[in-house]
């Protein structure tokens, strides 16, 4: 751990465990509010698309803050007041109190997470972009994991509100450990002369490289939506089929379980293959999944189904920074992927509610899930169309 880039992948990992982990632990939290204060499935996912909303929004400027002033002060601000969005969670007894915990703090914390982190990694490690955003976004794996089973037997243990205040308090207390570890580099590392060139946020947007940039946006916008939808409304779905809270925290366990294969292999391989193959592939999987979803009712099943979504959804989420690193270069690489994101969030701003009310006015998630899977195959057939980056020409 001396090596202060393995000290900075410590950082990136803790905050994906802590930031993701406590998201995906919300969906068990559904239930309590539906039956201690009446909230309906379509306004609480409104909620959460809300503060991805707030997420896309917030990237872009946390993207160019981390470009100027490193990762440490804007994860140590955000990570924080995350925290305490889930302490103040706890004490909610009316509905705009918590439209406005998931519209500030909540979206400001997810708002870093990512753009900070992924690009950060991509500077330290320029040869390795691919397989160190994998391992970065196993830490993510690892807290869909741990962090629901331990917010279901909290919430069996101490109910629901002491639950969420002692898992607010220490996400707050893993954030600030997790941004302390983070720096950039204070010079170029060796061999990464070509980190600082590559094609201006501006630049991005002109002839060949804008059909890129807005290509990758496009499918960011039609992916986005699953990845957001189905950690949220998988739980309770699960327990709708006649699952125990527990058995369907499992669920959850199961998709992260499942993303880490999907995070290393595609780490290792779009580093290989580049991203056009590396999206095509992910896209497909997430296809296949999200249309098995679709006719599966029993329990088995359904862990068999989530496990493959399990690998699309790692995988995707690996695949986007080091692909905008090899069309763009790293030049304005957290302003770009920033922008690249916040398209996705549009998307996965927008997908959550469908899928509340989706629920709520057909009784089932049987639509809702065939809508994603049909954006999942045009997000496909667009990362089909991206050309090689060598005909972007030397910015890359």
């Amino acid at each position: 751990m001396g090596d202060p880039r393995y000290i900075v992948l410590f950082g990136a990992c803790l905050t994906q465990f802590t930031v993701i982990g406590m998201l995906f632990s919300f969906g068990l939290f559904l239930p309590s509010f539906e039956a201690e204060l009446g909230w309906s499935r379509t306004f609480l996912s409104t909620c959460t698309a809300l503060a991805f909303f707030i997420m896309g929004v917030l990237a872009m400027p946390g993207g160019r803050l981390s470009d100027a002033l490193g990762p440490r002060i804007v994860l140590a601000v955000t990570g924080t007041l995350y925290g305490i969005g889930f302490v103040l969670m706890s004490q909610v007894s009316a509905q705009w109190q918590l439209v406005v915990i998931f519209g500030t703090l909540i979206g400001l914390g997810l708002s870093s997470h990512d753009v900070v982190t992924l690009s950060t990694i991509a500077r330290w490690f320029p040869k390795r972009r691919g397989i160190m955003s994998g391992v970065v976004k196993v830490g993510t794996a690892i807290g869909q994991i741990v962090l629901p089973l331990g917010a279901a037997l909290l919430i069996v243990a101490y109910g629901w509100r002491e639950a969420l205040l002692m898992l607010g308090i220490m996400s707050s207390i893993l954030l600030l450990i997790a941004a302390l570890s983070m720096r950039r580099p204070p010079v170029p590392v060796a061999g990464t002369a070509a980190s600082a060139s590559g094609a201006s946020f501006a630049q991005a947007r002109q002839g060949l490289s804008a059909r890129v940039f807005w290509t990758l946006c496009a499918i960011q916008f039609l992916f986005f939506p699953a990845l957001m939808s189905i950690p949220l409304h998988l739980a309770v779905h699960g327990m709708d089929l006649g699952m125990t809270q527990t058995l369907a925290a499992t669920l959850l366990s199961v998709i992260g379980g499942a993303s880490i294969a999907g995070r290393l292999i595609m780490g290792a391989l779009v580093d290989r293959i580049g991203g056009k193959k590396a999206y095509s592939l992910c896209l497909l999987v997430l296809f296949t999944s999200l249309s098995a979803l679709t006719l599966t009712s029993t329990h088995a099943a359904l862990f068999a189904v989530v496990a493959v979504y399990g690998f699309s959804h790692g995988a995707l989420f690996v695949v986007v920074s080091p692909t905008v690193a090899e069309y763009f270069g790293m030049r304005a690489h957290g302003a770009i992927f920033g922008t690249v994101l916040f398209f996705g969030t549009l998307g996965g701003s927008v997908g959550p509610i469908l899928t509340g009310w989706a629920f709520d006015s057909f009784g089932s998630y049987t639509p809702a899930f065939t809508a994603l899977a049909l954006c999942a195959a045009i997000a496909l057939v667009l990362a089909r169309t991206l050309p090689k980056p060598q005909a972007l020409g030397p910015s890359t």
